[in-house]
């Protein structure tokens, strides 16, 4: 039986290629193909959930560099988020600016954002670190709804029609395309970042930051690099679903929604690209799947209907995190890389 050969890289440029072999490239290829023949195949509701799937990864992406590669736990994502949607909504709607000046804005007040808030909380970790983030998305969220003047308050705001070379996005199918652009954009940049120096300076902060000092790597800088970076990529996410929804309020940037980002990342795997991938798409198909459970419950026991309400996401969430901490602390992209081996040492078991 023919063995798989030449595996081994002889520079470092082979060392550090994206798809390092012919299949790689050919399931890469017919990937993006599924991709961009998606709409024609399904209806509109798959295609939305589909978007809802790519604000989601960038929005996870970005808080994996910031949790998963750096090691600093936050739970005010969605809180970057907020900002990045009302950037764009004001610039959008009330200046009439074009989406591609408000999204890169938003996510540039996002980043301004998070670095003013990673410079107190430089000496903070774990627990202490997580609260002051929390309270950060708190202060937010009250000011959305507070501040009537700027942000509409409990009304919110609408945004405006993307327009690409004249032609208005206006529906869920048009809108795809722009998305998987921006998502792929987004994805490529931060796989790129992290097999940088900033990127390994980053995960020798998560390891061990006190090594990583005497090493010389600076704490400071690299941590609100991180923080930077992180809120940037929740800002374009924040941008990304104002205009996908069309009307943004205080409710759509609550403690929750960091709750949910968060799983994404545990689920699909810390410190991984991919694993938020995965994280988010299956935190975003979770809901779904709930509802499709509750109604055949609802159809096999007449006694349950009714019963189902939006809080079990809650519930279904804490469990979702608390069973793949003890069973699969790699996540999703652990078990994707266990089926990869197993595929290519078929059918050895080693």
């Amino acid at each position: 039986m023919p063995i798989r050969s030449k595996t081994f890289c002889e520079s470092y440029h082979e060392d550090i290629k994206l798809l390092d072999t012919i299949w790689s490239k050919c399931w890469m290829g017919l990937f993006i193909l599924g991709l961009l023949i998606l709409p024609y195949l399904t209806d509109t509701y798959i295609v939305y959930m589909v978007n809802l799937s790519s604000i989601a990864v960038v929005a996870a992406v970005g808080l994996n560099i910031l949790t998963g590669f750096t090691g600093q736990i936050s739970l005010g994502h969605s809180a970057f988020l907020a900002i990045g949607a009302y950037t764009a909504a004001l610039l959008g709607e009330g200046l009439g600016m074009p989406f591609w000046i408000t999204l890169p804005a938003g996510g540039l007040v996002s980043a301004t954002v998070g670095i003013l808030l990673g410079i107190p909380c430089l000496r903070l970790k774990g627990l202490y670190l997580a609260m002051a983030t929390m309270s950060f998305g708190i202060m937010v969220e009250y000011v959305l709804i507070t501040w009537k003047g700027l942000t509409g308050g409990e009304r919110g705001m609408y945004m405006p029609e993307v327009n690409v070379l004249g032609h208005a996005l206006d529906t869920d199918e048009n809108m795809y395309y722009f998305l998987l652009c921006i998502t792929a954009m987004m994805i490529i940049a931060a796989k790129n970042i992290i097999r940088t120096r900033v990127g390994r300076a980053f995960i020798a902060v998560r390891d061990r930051d006190i090594a990583a000092e005497v090493m010389g790597v600076n704490l400071t800088g690299y941590k609100v690099t991180a923080f930077a970076l992180s809120s940037f990529y929740a800002g374009v996410a924040g941008g990304m679903y104002a205009y996908v929804m069309g009307h943004i309020h205080p409710e759509h940037f609550t403690l929750l929604s960091s709750v949910e980002y968060l799983a994404m990342i545990i689920i699909g795997g810390l410190g991984s690209i991919l694993g938020s991938i995965f994280g988010a798409v299956f935190i975003v198909a979770v809901p779904e799947g709930i509802k499709l459970l509750a109604q055949g419950v609802e159809s096999l026991i007449p006694a349950m209907q009714g019963r189902y309400d939006e809080e079990w996401n809650i519930a279904v969430f804490g469990l979702l995190i608390m069973l793949f901490l003890i069973f699969e602390p790699g996540g999703l992209n652990s078990i994707w890389q266990r089926i990869k081996v197993g595929f290519k040492n078929w059918p050895f078991t080693y």
